[in-house]
């Protein structure tokens, strides 16, 4: 395969991502919490700490790239 295409393929993977970490972050905190409002909560914040280390190991990979 053209190597300029297979980013575009495989950029269809991601489109699951977004959903994938909410229902994971909302699993979770309902297994610590009973209220709906600590749970929701706790799954923004459990959210926003996997995106963050996705977005870490992201970047480090791409800087990898960049090296000669």
């Amino acid at each position: 395969m053209d190597p300029i295409v297979t980013p575009i393929i495989a950029a269809g993977y991601y489109w699951h991502l977004p959903i994938l970490i909410l229902v994971i972050s909302l699993v979770y905190s309902a297994t610590r919490h009973d209220d709906w409002k600590i749970i929701s909560i706790e799954a923004y914040r459990w959210g926003v700490r996997m995106l963050s280390f996705l977005g870490m190991i992201g970047l480090i990979l791409y800087i990898i790239t960049l090296l000669p």
